[in-house]
């Protein structure tokens, strides 16, 4: 374990994290100078999703203060690979004993994962899973801790299929093609769209933003007035797709669903604007994955395994449970 004295800590980690495109918080250790140090890298602390990941595992270190310190960090743009890559260095090179990141692009994050664990970090993947092919091309094995979001996404899927006839056209908005976890929604999408026959019409990115989808569903609205339903990656373009099915005045001909949770997306449920999203508990998906860091500091011979997390369907009845 990585002993550093308070004031060479105090330093590192303001040395650490004072690139603009980080959003620093420092859990209080306890009287245990010696519990480990872990950093919590996440993509943009301006979703909701990960402001809420952040909230939760800042909640499970203050009832564990004596068990371990925390540090998060966050970058303000999801496509801001190059800020996720400093972060981790400026972790490494703080003498943190863990990182658990949910990494931005599931393959540019490895080679400094790589380097992070030949430091004698420990590392931890949330959310998005890094690409198992270049794993093996940097020859290291680092343990996923999540969702199945295919299988979260295909629950939404067939939810909205169940609401509407074979051969219905219907468009998905993608995340960030090169996330793993975008993929595997897309995937969870399509099988749910497949199995009930109805018509794929569109399928475009909107890089998990509201003001991209905004924009792209006005267009797949436009040149495909017959969609009837909008199957978004995140709770974000989800937003994004209601504005624009109002906006063009079909709020009550196109059903629109999403993945995520979030709070603006559960009112949205209510008020009948989506009608579905899957919960992947994100509160609790960085405490998963600092607990999953804790056992293999505690247990270093131990042969880290990948632990999959809860997803379940939310929609206005389980809401009303």
């Amino acid at each position: 374990m990585k002993k550093l004295s308070g004031l060479l800590c105090l330093l590192a980690l303001f040395a650490g994290c004072s690139g603009q495109n980080s959003n620093p918080t420092t859990g209080d250790g306890g009287e245990n100078s010696d519990a480990p140090r872990v950093a919590l890298i996440m993509k943009s602390l301006a979703n909701e999703f990960f402001s809420t990941m952040a909230k939760g595992a800042e909640q499970h270190q203050s009832e564990h203060a004596d068990e371990y310190s925390l540090v998060v960090n966050g970058i303000k743009d999801e496509r801001d690979l190059s800020r996720q890559v400093a972060l981790v260095e400026e972790m490494v090179a703080s003498g943190v004993d863990a990182i658990v990141i949910a990494p931005a692009d599931s393959k540019a994050l490895v080679p400094a994962l790589r380097r992070a664990q030949k430091a004698g970090v420990v590392v931890i993947n949330i959310d998005n899973r890094l690409d198992a092919d270049v794993l093996a091309q940097e020859g290291i094995s680092i343990p996923f801790v999540g969702p199945d979001n295919k299988a979260g996404a295909r629950k939404v899927g067939e939810f909205v299929a169940g609401q509407l006839q074979e051969g219905d056209a219907v468009a998905i908005l993608e995340g960030i093609r090169t996330s793993f976890n975008g993929q595997q929604r897309t995937a969870g999408f399509e099988q749910a769209i497949e199995a009930a026959k109805l018509k794929l019409v569109a399928s475009q990115t909107a890089e998990w933003e509201m003001s991209k989808a905004n924009t792209i569903v006005s267009s797949i609205l436009s040149e495909h007035p017959e969609v009837k339903a909008i199957l978004a990656g995140n709770d974000s373009m989800a937003l994004g797709a209601v504005a624009a099915v109002k906006s063009a005045g079909r709020s009550e001909d196109v059903l629109i669903a999403g993945f995520d949770n979030i709070s603006a997306v559960q009112e949205a449920i209510r008020d009948g604007k989506i009608v579905a999203t899957a919960d992947q508990h994100g509160d609790q998906l960085a405490v998963y994955g600092i607990e999953a860091a804790l056992e293999m500091l505690a247990n270093p011979e131990q042969t880290p395994e990948d632990v999959e997390t809860p997803v379940d369907l939310v929609t206005q009845e389980t809401l009303q449970k």
